[in-house]
């Protein structure tokens, strides 16, 4: 035990803060040991408004999975998302001085801290650097181009950036919680490592997670994330239009989308009614299915429209042979696919956090609502560019290896045991920089 690496991902989302405890097993699998969960009162549209509510909501999540999990958490992963995510390709160059030797990974290195150092708008700085292919010598199409001759080593970027002051909101409500942030995860990237499938990535597959309060967009093809994108929609707006079309508390309008509600209208029977309780004194409240599937359709209609024109501003719209993967927890609601496929021609499957997990203490943790979560927990085993593990049999890693990962045994007053990240990140970036 005390040689296995333990990982703590953590998820501030709008509508909940989740904590997942996890491990990798003898057979390679994620092992989850504890989660909690708590209600996020302070986060809205995926960014921190209310410090005290979301520190609160952060404590209540870790204890939760300090208690079941029976580790004293130190270090957590942390996903960010909300609509000031931007990105954008970007093109860099360098001029090698000796000619005679073929490219080494320390070329690669300095291409990639080149990225880093890109003027952003102010306001905003880069949270990931995401090599897409490279050019030696003016010859295209290179994946790798260690151990290839060449003076000038030219690469492509897909560039994220943050606003600083969501990063910084996000940093203190983690610091103000007794934890330290290990790395800082763009939710989709952390998705698609729970979900996707390397033939899926290979093929070309759209990711779209839909969460309370943003959906968000990652799209890959031959095995590299290609586009990004958070739009500022959700299933809290759905509940939101149950509320105000069918006259219903909050809580109600939750619960009739939950456990009444469907993505298409016409697989809604006529004759079927719900009762809500009615306020003091008053008669309960007649509800029928098929107009609260109206209201459900109209918007997530809206909602996978956005993601397809998304999908064809990135040009990658008549290339993903894998179609699209829905995850979240808005991925559970009835006849989504079928609405899927019929707005955007794709082939659509849900998204399970599946494919990665082994033998668990929590059940729940398979529901696509966590795909997040178990992504953030995976992050700390395995790079976000798999080109990163083979630079890792080097001798130099290709990026910054992260913060060591403090996990305490429970009674362990001694600092607890530091235990190794594999970086992806080169070692000069300052963490700043890669934040």
């Amino acid at each position: 035990m005390q040689n296995d690496k333990i990982v703590v991902g953590l998820d501030i989302g709008t509508t909940k803060v989740c904590a997942l405890v996890g491990r990798k097993n003898e057979f390679g699998k994620l092992e989850i040991l504890g989660m909690g969960k708590a209600t996020s009162e302070g986060v809205v549209r995926g960014i921190v408004s209310n410090i005290d509510k979301t520190v609160e909501a952060i404590r209540r999540a870790i204890r939760q999975a300090e208690e079941q999990s029976g580790i004293n958490i130190g270090v957590v992963n942390v996903g960010i998302a909300g609509q000031h995510i931007k990105s954008l390709q970007h093109n860099g160059s360098i001029t090698r001085q000796v000619t005679d030797h073929e490219i080494r990974l320390e070329d690669v290195n300095r291409l990639t801290n080149d990225m880093y150092r890109l003027v952003t708008p102010p306001g905003s700085e880069i949270i990931h650097v995401m090599p897409q292919e490279y050019k030696v010598d003016y010859e295209e199409g290179i994946v790798d181009p260690v151990g290839m001759s060449g003076v000038r080593l030219e690469g492509n970027f897909h560039i994220i950036t943050a606003q600083s002051n969501a990063i910084n909101n996000i940093n203190k409500c983690v610091s103000r919680a007794g934890l330290e942030v290990d790395q800082l995860i763009l939710e989709p990237l952390a998705s698609s490592m729970s979900v996707l499938s390397e033939e899926e990535k290979e093929a070309g597959v759209a990711l779209v997670d839909i969460g309370g309060g943003t959906t968000d967009l990652a799209i890959f093809k031959d095995n590299i994330i290609r586009h990004t994108a958070v739009l500022p929609f959700g299933g809290n707006i759905i509940t939101s239009d149950i509320k105000q079309g069918c006259m219903v508390m909050q809580n109600q309008a939750e619960q009739l989308k939950v456990k009444f509600g469907k993505a298409i209208a016409d697989e809604a029977s006529e004759n079927e009614i719900v009762s809500i309780p009615g306020l003091r004194d008053r008669t309960p409240k007649e509800i029928s299915i098929k107009n609260l599937a109206y209201i459900i359709e109209a918007r997530m209609e809206e909602i996978v429209e956005l993601v397809y024109a998304e999908i064809v501003r990135s040009g990658y719209a008549n290339s993903l042979a894998a179609g699209i993967v829905v995850t979240g927890g808005g991925a559970q609601l009835q006849n989504l696919v079928q609405l899927t496929e019929y707005i955007t021609g794709m082939d659509t499957r849900i998204g399970y956090p599946n494919e990665h997990l082994g033998r668990s203490k929590v059940d729940a943790v398979k529901s696509p609502m966590y795909a997040t979560s178990v992504g953030l927990v995976l992050a700390g085993y395995q790079p976000l560019d798999q080109r990163v593990d083979s630079y890792s049999r080097t001798e130099e890693p290709v990026y910054q290896q992260p913060k060591q990962a403090e996990v305490k045994a429970p009674g362990n007053s001694g600092g607890g045991l530091l235990q190794k990240l594999k970086g992806f990140l080169s070692d000069d970036i300052d963490n700043k920089q890669s934040y």
